[in-house]
């Protein structure tokens, strides 16, 4: 679990979590009710999950958030073929050792996942979870406990009624203001679910599905695909943070070529995400 909050400490500006003391603590929804959480790891390496006082759940309610949790950290995946194929893979090798026990960490709401990818595109991590904070301080919701605010990410509907002026304040631009009122009104309409694109069957076909929506192409597709959908062959073949750790890992002096990077993208199958997971934590 030590890999696992190492990276979840990894930006002071996350706000949808707090991680204090090994142990962590955010809101996890389930239909209409809210519950906050605290996780943390015992001695025997088990998971404990604790209903903060106060805020009481059904058995229906208990279960969903237990897979919320199995579903953030992707627990009931085997990892062993991974870490078979990376521990003799010469890129690898060195991230795995250095941060085993790491898992694709997820973000098993859609809309939120949608809105990270997009928050994201083309401007640096910290700027990326400063305009996160600001959409959720926002227009989300938040409860209040020991003196401290735990958010809950804004809603599909919620953001589907706004208009990009409405936006105006968030340092974002119009565009993107425009791509997540776009997302949030197909969500909204039901022409988009997270169900829908895991009926799809295939990576290919819920890829071709997403790159359709104004706003998503293959690098936000396939960041959905890995930590949404968590297909474990997505692989976001364009993404800055991957080729620099490949360039820190190898000394090379440019970035890898299209070529270079499908060729080793093949030797990860079917594990690319994980391979682009942990090449990422190089890089922090």
């Amino acid at each position: 679990m030590k890999a696992n909050l190492a990276y979840l400490k990894r930006n002071k500006n996350e706000c949808m979590f707090e991680v204090e003391n090994e142990t962590v603590t955010r809101v996890i929804v389930v239909g209409e009710n809210r519950h906050l959480v605290r996780l943390n790891v015992n001695e025997q390496n088990q998971m404990i999950v604790r209903f903060v006082n106060g805020f009481k759940t059904s058995k229906p309610d208990g279960a969903n958030v237990a897979a919320y949790i199995r579903e953030w950290f992707d627990l009931d995946r085997d990892l062993t073929p991974f870490y078979k194929m990376a521990k003799a893979d010469q890129l690898l090798k060195e991230p795995v050792q250095n941060f085993s026990g790491l898992r694709v960490i997820g973000v098993p709401d859609l809309f939120e996942a949608l809105c990270w990818g997009i928050l994201g595109q083309q401007i640096n991590l910290a700027f990326a979870y400063t305009l996160k904070r600001q959409f959720v301080e926002k227009y989300g919701d938040f409860i209040e406990w020991s003196g401290r605010k735990y958010w809950i990410f804004p809603s599909h509907k919620q953001i589907a009624q706004l208009t990009p002026d409405d936006m105006a304040q968030i340092k974002m631009t119009r565009r993107k203001s425009e791509f997540i009122i776009g997302i949030a009104q197909l969500m909204a309409s039901g022409e988009l679910s997270k169900e829908k694109l895991l009926g799809l069957g295939s990576l290919k076909e819920a890829e071709k599905s997403l790159i359709k929506i104004r706003g998503i192409g293959p690098w936000t597709a396939n960041y959905l695909l890995m930590r949404c959908l968590r297909f474990t062959s997505a692989f976001p073949i364009d993404d800055v943070g991957l080729h620099n750790s490949i360039k820190r890992l190898t000394s090379g002096e440019k970035k890898p070529s299209k070529e270079e990077l499908l060729a080793l993208s093949a030797k990860w199958a079917p594990w690319q995400a994980y391979a682009t997971f942990y090449l990422w934590r190089v890089n922090y």
